[in-house]
């Protein structure tokens, strides 16, 4: 992937090791999207008219083929926070909902704000095993969780979420993939989860204000979302009792610029290679886990985990936060913690610089 550097401007400053935060934006993206709003300047409503439909359709259909999702299942959402919940706003308060302990807040508040009956298993190594004995023993019937922990990368695996499917097969599995997303060649039809929604400005490097959800078949069943609009109908006046479960996620109007954003994004990671991604990050990961576990700087829950991130929150106070900072490492202070995440335009000599530096200020 080393030849993907030159395609953001970012690299050539610092040490961007904040993908997690906010993913980069590259130079032929905005070249796109300035000749997306040249085009509307100079065309008006002749270039909205020419342009929305046909761009926010080859969007979702463009979302929908990435992800292996089905097209009239995929949602076009301004971020997974908003997705959720207009989700939520349809499901029954009779349903009870396993979360994880301090999951990224947009994942747990909707359901505590709305009074769902809520169970907790801690984000620790026993993490997988707690999810299965508190299945076992609670009548649990939704999951919701991240499939990437923001604060310290802690990644879930499909295999295990597959098991649980097999044994609890009516257990339904709402996940948030904007940690996740764009970092696997991941299908989600052949997968086990239920609902997968994202933001897509972090990992998926598209900018702000787009984001998806992505449904199975039979979720409708479970849930009776009434948010509605115009936009939902396709302009059609006498759809309004008729419109289809992911377009009641679609109310109003589609920004052309952020969505077209998501498209070209997802064209550009293609040419990538999802699986060269894929490769790249795996091998980022475990020399980031073995060079930060060697300074004795990352928890045991995380020391030894065999499939992890490339998202690390390292020990370390406000001060060594200041003097990264100083010395051109861009990263965030998370919890006690200061957290790194690389993506496939960092390599390993972006991680030995860190650990260069953690060496001579520790």
């Amino acid at each position: 992937m080393k030849n993907t550097r030159k395609h953001f401007p970012v690299l050539s400053q610092y040490i961007y090791a904040n993908t997690a935060s906010s993913g980069l934006l590259n130079d032929d993206l905005m070249e796109w999207r300035q000749e997306h709003d040249l085009d509307y300047l100079i065309g008006g409503s002749n270039f909205r008219n020419k342009v929305a439909a046909k761009l926010v359709s080859e969007t979702r259909e463009t979302v929908a083929n990435f992800f292996g999702a089905k097209k009239e299942n995929t949602a076009l959402v301004q971020n997974f926070t908003l997705g959720l919940n207009m989700l939520l706003e349809g499901l029954g308060e009779s349903h009870k909902v396993l979360l994880v302990k301090d999951d990224y807040p947009s994942v747990n508040w909707p359901f505590e704000y709305r009074g769902f009956n809520v169970s907790y298993v801690e984000l620790n190594e026993n993490l997988e095993t707690a999810i299965v004995e508190k299945l076992k023993k609670e009548d649990i019937s939704v999951l919701a969780l991240s499939l990437v922990q923001w604060t310290n990368g802690y990644k879930i695996s499909m295999k295990f979420l597959s098991e649980i499917k097999l044994k609890f097969p009516n257990l339904k599995i709402i996940a948030d993939g904007t940690q996740f997303c764009g970092t696997s060649n991941f299908d989600f039809e052949s997968s086990p989860l239920d609902v997968l929604g994202a933001s897509a400005y972090k990992w998926l490097l598209s900018g702000y204000g787009n984001g998806f959800m992505l449904f199975k078949d039979g979720v409708e069943e479970m849930f009776t979302v009434r948010t509605i609009g115009y936009n939902a109908s396709g302009h059609n006046l006498d759809a309004r009792d008729r419109i289809p479960f992911a377009n009641r996620f679609e109310p109003g109007h589609l920004d052309t610029l952020n969505f077209g954003s998501l498209k070209f994004s997802l064209e550009y990671l293609n040419t990538l290679g999802k699986g060269a991604i894929e490769n790249q990050l795996k091998l980022l990961s475990k020399k980031a886990q073995g060079e930060f576990g060697e300074l004795g700087l990352l928890p045991k829950s995380i020391v030894g985990r065999e499939d992890h991130s490339t998202i690390f929150n390292i020990q370390g106070d406000n001060a060594l936060f200041q003097q990264l900072t100083e010395k051109g490492v861009i990263c965030s202070q998370r919890g006690e913690g200061i957290r790194f995440s690389f993506h496939f335009y960092n390599n390993e000599e972006d991680v030995n610089e860190v650990v260069k530096i953690l060496k001579t200020v520790i």
